[in-house]
């Protein structure tokens, strides 16, 4: 029996505490009178993974690992906690009151909005009042037709023809998605009691005013054990043993890729058949992948595979940080996605045989995309079994048995890799503000996060190292402003425990920060983004290889250093050959003294400061793309901000001092244009002092 199995004070800490969330209200405007099921999953009623599973291949183990605490050393704590805790303390396990107000439905009317703008905005995620006013046009039109009584065939036919009307996407597109999306569309919003304003702020976040919204404001609840004093992460011991460790994202793999085929359509994914004929040479796909709206080709999957395999045969184990399907998102099933998990997952064991690989969920899994009901939705064509049994299944090639209940219920999970070391595998789509599901209830959905602090603490007690893979970035936009507060916090809680954290999801090659809530001046942890190997779309294949410090008697668990591999996808097309290497190291790269979370503060301080330094991150950022834009200060503050923010939508919090840099060097702020017009006035001035006299008529 494991340790979490022994102890009924966790379950009274963790379950019974559960989440502070605000009640739920009914509206006049529901159609439907609907509540939550009751979920009764119990986080201790499940085993946890105690056992190291990686034996290391290419190093000797020499780690002096503090072995996991007895039940009895574990009890005894927890007796100290109890016997330590005051009354006021337990006052986190008190329920929200009630009465509090809801904002009224204030916007029935379809306003006139840029589609081109919206369109971009979506695509890059990059959300402003822009989509704000088309999505409150949206949802205000759906809830209108939902709740003067229309069918369900006759709400999916207007979403067809208003997409189709309004040239938003083509004819083709935007039957599939109507078909897609509109039955899981119409199911939530005939049971949300949400307006188009608190819809619209909940799905796009600080784009869209932060309108008040007590149906989803939650905290996740902390075990009353105070946080350990903060210990100074020292600089890893050079020439101690490491893992050479693989990231690869967001493969994108699409079957339906062709040579020679239109890589210039008008639809949201090109390169197949189904595009249609080139309008011209320049507009066919490329053999080995295209920098347009295309995904990759099989062969260049394979090609990668071998190269890896044969470059780095030295690979300890592998991060898989999700999205498999291509990007024909109106055109899925749940059968061809599964087909697609399944042939990626072989084409993984055949290239890494007996290399550990630990998967982390992708959006684009799912079908339709971003669509991952929470486990109190359990009708069978609303479930999400049907993904997360399969994906047990496959994973279970690599991961220990104990996994399963865990996967099976949220396809996240914990799983010890060495001694002393943990990786936990979290399923960011419950973050997801695409998730439309959320809606519904997005109170710790499949009770996550909270789970996520129960191995945390447990990690804790046996002085266990934690890193972190998923897929969505905990910072960026896409990610749900009340999920991604609620993780800072626990970041922050548990930065002795958790050091480094690894996503995609963005396609580029980047990072975001942590501080202490508290004190902005302390950075805490680092989430590395590693690069897509799809170019989609304007980049080039990517990936990353880590060194992680290993097994020796003063670990630290540090990513020592990191390094992205890419292939010129221009030089492969013209040629007929990829070839793949590395674009840059680091820590050399950037002069950093080690990786650190004060080593990255720092250096976006330099790249603040240092345009020819930020120019070095940006070229890597795009992974040395031939088409890559340029970038102005906008483009720069962007960039530099998403660096700086690990919660989402508050970068005022914390850009403002960073854009003000930026803006003065760029000479756009009141300080420097002031400057810059009493150093013109000085320069003309001594200009004409010094003139000439013949100049001036003296001579």
């Amino acid at each position: 029996m494991t340790i979490p199995q022994t102890i009924c004070a966790w379950m009274v800490l963790v379950t019974v505490a559960g989440v502070q969330a605000f009640p739920t209200f009914h509206s006049h405007r529901q159609s439907i009178n609907w509540t939550q099921p009751e979920d009764d999953w119990e986080i201790l009623s499940i085993p946890r993974s105690i056992v190291p599973h990686v034996e290391l291949k290419h190093l000797e183990n020499r780690t002096n690992a503090e072995a996991s605490i007895s039940d009895e050393e574990f009890l005894e704590r927890l007796k100290r906690i109890k016997n330590n805790t005051s009354k006021s303390r337990m006052l986190w396990y008190d329920n929200t009151p009630d009465g509090l107000a809801y904002p009224p439905f204030v916007d029935k009317a379809l306003k006139l909005f840029n589609l081109k703008q919206v369109s971009y905005e979506i695509e890059h995620s990059l959300l402003s009042k822009v989509s704000c006013t088309a999505c409150k046009a949206g949802a205000g039109l759906l809830l209108h037709y939902i709740h003067t009584g229309k069918t369900e065939g006759e709400i999916i036919k207007m979403i067809y023809q208003f997409c189709s009307n309004l040239n938003i996407q083509s004819p083709r597109v935007c039957e599939g998605v109507a078909n897609l999306f509109g039955t899981e569309v119409v199911y939530v919003l005939q049971r949300t009691p949400l307006g188009p304003n608190e819809i619209c702020s909940f799905v796009i976040g600080d784009g869209c005013e932060d309108t008040y919204n007590p149906y989803h404001e939650w905290e996740v609840v902390f075990p009353p054990v105070p946080k350990p004093p903060v210990m100074e992460v020292p600089v890893p011991k050079e020439g101690a043993p490491f893992f050479k460790v693989l990231q690869i994202s967001d493969t994108h793999y699409d079957p339906h890729y062709v040579e020679g085929s239109n890589a210039d359509c008008n639809e949201p994914l090109c390169c197949r058949l189904s595009s249609g004929r080139p309008a011209n040479p320049n507009a066919a796909a490329g053999k080995w992948g295209d920098y347009r709206k295309c995904d990759t080709p099989k062969r260049t999957v394979d090609n990668m595979l071998s190269h890896i395999a044969d470059t780095h045969s030295d690979i300890d184990y592998i991060l898989w940080t999700g999205d498999l399907p291509p990007h024909d998102v109106w055109n899925q099933t749940k059968q061809e996605n599964l087909e697609i998990i399944k042939e990626t997952v072989r084409q993984m064991t055949e290239k890494f045989p007996g290399v550990p690989i630990f998967p982390a969920l992708g959006n684009h899994e799912s079908a339709p995309v971003n669509s991952f009901p929470p486990p109190y939705v359990n009708q069978v064509e609303n479930s999400i079994a049907w993904l997360y049994d399969e994906l047990d299944v496959q994973w279970r090639r690599w991961l220990p048995q104990s996994v399963s209940h865990t996967v099976r219920r949220g396809a996240f999970y914990s799983v010890l890799v060495r001694p002393g070391f943990r990786i936990i595998s979290l399923n960011m789509n419950y973050c997801n503000n695409k998730n439309w599901w959320l809606l519904l209830n997005s109170t710790d959905p499949a009770t996550e996060l909270q789970w996520f602090i129960y191995e945390l603490q447990s990690a804790e007690f046996s002085n266990e190292k934690v890193h972190v893979i998923g897929h969505i970035p905990p910072g960026h936009s896409d990610c749900l402003k009340v999920w991604s507060r609620n993780f800072y916090k626990i970041i922050s809680r548990y930065e002795n425990t958790i050091m480094a954290q690894f996503y995609g999801h963005t396609h580029f090659d980047e990072f975001e920060m942590f501080y202490d809530p508290a004190d902005l001046s302390h950075p805490n942890n680092i989430a590395y983004i590693g690069p897509s190997v799809s170019p989609y779309y304007d980049l080039n294949p990517g990936y990353r290889i880590y060194y992680v410090d290993g097994d020796h008697d003063t670990t630290t668990r540090l990513v020592v250093d990191h390094e992205s591999w890419i292939m010129n996808l221009k030089e492969a097309n013209h040629y007929d050959y990829p070839i793949w290497y590395k674009l840059y190291t680091a820590r050399a790269a950037y002069n950093m003294k080690a990786l650190r979370p004060v080593d990255w503060d720092n250096l976006i301080s330099e790249l603040t400061a240092n345009q020819e330094l930020f120019d070095l991150y940006y070229k890597n950022y795009w992974k040395n793309s031939p088409v890559r834009p340029t970038c102005d200060a906008e483009c720069r503050k962007r960039i530099l901000c998403d660096a700086k923010s690990g919660r989402s939508h508050d970068r005022r919090h914390f850009c403002s001092e960073l854009e003000a840099k930026v803006d003065d060097e760029s000479g756009k702020s009141w300080k420097s244009w002031i400057y810059r017009g009493l150093s013109n006035s000085y320069s003309l001035l001594t200009s004409i002092v010094y003139l000439p006299k013949y100049l001036m008529g003296f001579g």
